[in-house]
């Protein structure tokens, strides 16, 4: 039984390095192009993340607070629309997600980007850190770029990996039977699994390059983080946000370091005047969930 054990383990473990090395993103201008251990769909794991965000606009919808600030949740959509418009440059494929964001009134430090573009930001973030609108660019690029790089997959491919190990040995051993619904886990630790901090700092430089290729001053990628540093030093790490996303000297010194390489980028759209795309109206607060702040439909984004 030990044997056998091994054996099917060596080759278990001998299939998911031969399916799971790849990279999900084109490395721009910052090299973000980090070989990925991805071994569970795309597919499996978005359905999940489609699943836990309608779940949360429909609490959202329910205390109505989805939406509630028309010319905030004017302002969020502008700025994401420049944003999704760059997103070409690291994976083509994403200008074809159906890309949504939604705003959520509630004092919680928190914004989110599940798997496939769909996207939340709470008004808290937005008015205890006072941002303007690069900062509020940088926030919102940092998430996708969570989405882009599929950090939520890669994590769900080790916890999927690390189950099915688990349950070869179940039915080696009589107790039980292998086979997990991807969807069904992804849905379930969409919002619960912390980024690892080489994911933190990846989705900070990728986010930085996309708020510039968008028009938005990348120092606005420094200063937020600044001033997530000076909000921490008096809350404690319970606080949503700052317990998943640390904020320290040597992250702002990172993002210092990629000044070099993203400036040019921004100048460059300055310079031709990057436009902002059409602002869709928001929905009435009272409005179906997940129905507004769409992405500009396929034939907008490419003109």
């Amino acid at each position: 039984m030990k044997r056998l054990f091994s054996l099917v383990f060596a080759i278990f473990a001998a299939a998911m390095l031969l399916s799971g090395c790849e990279s999900t993103t084109a490395g721009g201008a910052t090299g973000s192009s980090r070989s990925q251990f991805l071994l569970v769909s795309s597919a499996a794991v978005n359905e999940g993340a489609a699943k836990a965000y309608a779940r949360e606009m429909g609490k959202a919808h329910s205390a109505k607070a989805l939406n509630t600030d028309a010319t905030q949740t004017k302002r969020v959509n502008a700025i994401t629309r420049r944003l999704i418009a760059q997103v070409g440059i690291f994976r083509p494929d994403a200008l074809e997600w159906e890309w949504e964001i939604n705003v959520i009134e509630d004092k919680a430090i928190n914004a989110y980007c599940m798997p496939g573009g769909k996207m939340v930001i709470y008004t808290g973030i937005i008015e205890q850190l006072k941002l303007n609108d690069d900062e509020l660019a940088a926030i919102i690029g940092h998430e996708m770029a969570h989405a882009l790089r599929e950090h939520s997959r890669e994590q769900i491919s080790q916890r999927f990996a690390t189950t099915q190990v688990v349950n070869i040995g179940s039915i080696l051993l009589g107790l039980g039977s292998a086979g997990q619904n991807v969807a069904s886990l992804a849905s379930d630790l969409i919002l619960t699994l912390p980024f690892s901090r080489s994911m933190e700092l990846e989705a900070d430089v990728m986010g930085m390059e996309l708020m510039a290729r968008a028009g938005f001053d990348p120092n606005g990628a420094v200063s937020v983080w600044q001033k997530m540093n000076a909000l921490s030093e008096g809350r404690s790490s319970s606080t949503t946000f700052l317990s998943t996303h640390p904020s320290d000297e040597a992250r702002v010194a990172n993002l210092k370091s990629q000044l070099p390489n993203v400036m040019p980028l921004y100048e460059a759209a300055r310079v031709s005047g990057t436009p902002a795309p059409q602002v869709v109206e928001a929905a009435p607060a009272e409005a179906t969930p997940g129905k507004s702040a769409r992405a500009p439909s396929k034939r907008a984004r490419r003109r």
